[in-house]
């Protein structure tokens, strides 16, 4: 039997119903990271030991009947940002190279209370800053449908080893679209989750005001099955929403009949859009019209202003985030032998110096000199006021639209090395998918078959805030027709 072609939840049965052992399945799979992950480079950290042993108790429980989760004995791979007290945390980073957290993330907490097996850690961009997964301290992530070619970021390893069959499901988390456009460049399908639906308690911070936990996987039927493990308030994140959960699962099979879809004009057409993609969108566009929904041409007007807004609200926040970093706190810590003036100073230049990469600290400075005195009400305050614009956008666009349709990327996945000389370029790759994490509200990147060149497409569907269940609903109707099929890289 061939696992990596089954869903999470068809495993998740076949487990339940004994027709194989959690133990079994979670081995499987952890030889196919043994196998093909020193060509994907998509694990920072395999936890082998501990996942059998894991898989051991959870079969133990399923026999005496003590686990009802529809992902229990199921393994998932998670995001080397979300804390494990089992597990090292780098956050792609040498400043968190030997971390090793004495606390769980609730997410997590969350999975391994309902008997997932966490199989390891995923490689991520350094502090989730990159959209390729090249700016890791453990080297790039390639994307398994074209190993010359990204994954996308900051969730890239997340995505990659799904599309090459290491794990059938996967956490990432999602600050400017590090979820939706991996999923994009991969094949598989993201959810970036309303802001505070997901506790961000144990989720090492980049920009708190917009990062959000989400799942990837390869059916939208695994995306609800496994958003209703992670969602839910929690006291120890001031931010958790304490709103009741729905049963996603549940609402999938609503018809679609009377649905009302706005397609995003300034996104469908914008210069920058690749035409395999927007062919992608129209196709989305008649799919859901063919299900019944009504299609009504929407406009944000402040679209423009979307990826220079978020890189001054997320460096901004970055800085003071990433300030605890200084050798004495948390850490890499580098000597200051030698040094002249201050050794305490010293220590601290040298150690945030040579314990962050590139883009951590262009990030840092930009942030940094954004919140300084004489500049601060110039670009952060403005960037904050035209942020409420873009979200009043959304909120007016929702007012005639249940869902809106657009592209996820620009164009399908690019080479490795082809924007790390030009950042501003691969900032512009954020276009499409900044918008929701200004505003907060959640969005779904689903596969959109592939180009040409035999790279994998997708559309993007946005929704109100706290509407995961009607995205969820109108993506499964999508998949049900037969938009996509789940499908694995062949690696040699």
């Amino acid at each position: 039997m061939k696992l990596e072609l089954l869903s999470a939840v068809e495993l998740g049965r076949k487990i339940a119903a004994r027709e194989i052992s959690s133990r079994e399945a979670t081995t499987y799979f952890l030889d196919r990271v043994d196998f093909l992950d020193a060509r994907v480079n998509a694990f920072v950290h395999v936890g082998r030991e501990s996942a059998l042993a894991l898989s051991d108790q959870v079969d133990q429980a399923l026999s005496s009947g003590q686990v009802a989760s529809p992902l229990a004995g199921v393994p998932v791979a998670l995001k080397d940002v979300l804390c494990t007290d089992s597990m090292p945390t780098t956050c792609g980073s040498r400043m968190l190279e030997k971390f090793q957290p004495p606390y769980t993330a609730t997410s997590v907490a969350n999975l391994l209370q309902a008997g997932l097996i966490p199989l390891g850690k995923t490689n991520m961009d350094e502090f989730a800053m990159g959209g390729s997964t090249e700016t890791s301290f453990s080297g790039a992530t390639r994307n398994p449908w074209s190993l010359e070619r990204t994954p996308g970021g900051s969730s890239g390893g997340a995505s990659a080893c799904l599309a090459a069959g290491m794990a059938p499901l996967s956490i990432g988390s999602d600050t400017g679209g590090s979820v939706r456009q991996p999923a994009a460049f991969c094949g598989v399908c993201g959810l970036k989750p309303t802001y505070g639906r997901i506790s961000r308690y144990g989720l090492v911070a980049f920009a708190s005001s917009l990062d959000q936990v989400g799942p990837l996987a390869h059916t939208v039927e695994d995306l609800a099955a496994s958003l209703q493990l992670l969602a839910g308030h929690d006291s120890r994140d001031s931010t958790s929403l304490n709103e009741a959960v729905p049963d996603y699962s549940a609402e999938l099979e609503r018809p679609l009949a009377g649905l009302r879809v706005g397609v995003i004009r300034e996104h469908l057409e914008h210069p920058s859009l690749d035409a395999e993609v927007r062919q992608a969108v129209l196709r989305g566009q008649q799919m859901l019209k063919d299900l019944g929904a009504t299609i009504l041409d929407v406009t944000l007007p402040h679209t423009e202003y979307s990826v220079p807004t978020y890189y001054l609200v997320a460096p901004s926040e970055a800085s003071g985030n990433l300030s605890r970093y200084d050798g004495v706190h948390y850490g890499f810590r580098e000597k200051a032998e030698n040094a002249e003036g201050s050794q305490l100073e010293a220590m601290i230049a040298r150690s945030r110096s040579q314990g962050f990469g590139a883009e951590v600290k262009r990030r840092i400075m930009l942030g940094t000199f954004a919140l300084s005195a004489g500049y601060y009400d110039a670009y952060y305050k403005k960037a904050l006021q035209v942020r409420r614009l873009i979200a009043d956008d959304y909120r007016q666009a929702f007012g005639s639209v249940d869902v809106l349709l657009g592209p996820v990327t620009p164009r399908p996945a690019f080479g490795l090395g082809e924007n790390m000389s030009d950042p501003v370029q691969m900032y512009l790759e954020d276009l499409f998918t900044v918008g929701a994490n200004l505003a907060g509200i959640p969005a779904i990147s689903l596969p959109a078959g592939f180009s040409e060149g035999g790279l994998p497409l997708a559309i993007q569907l946005h929704a109100p805030a706290l509407g995961e269940a009607r995205l969820l609903n109108v993506a499964y109707q999508i998949q049900q027709a037969r938009f996509f099929e789940p499908k694995i890289a062949e690696l040699s």
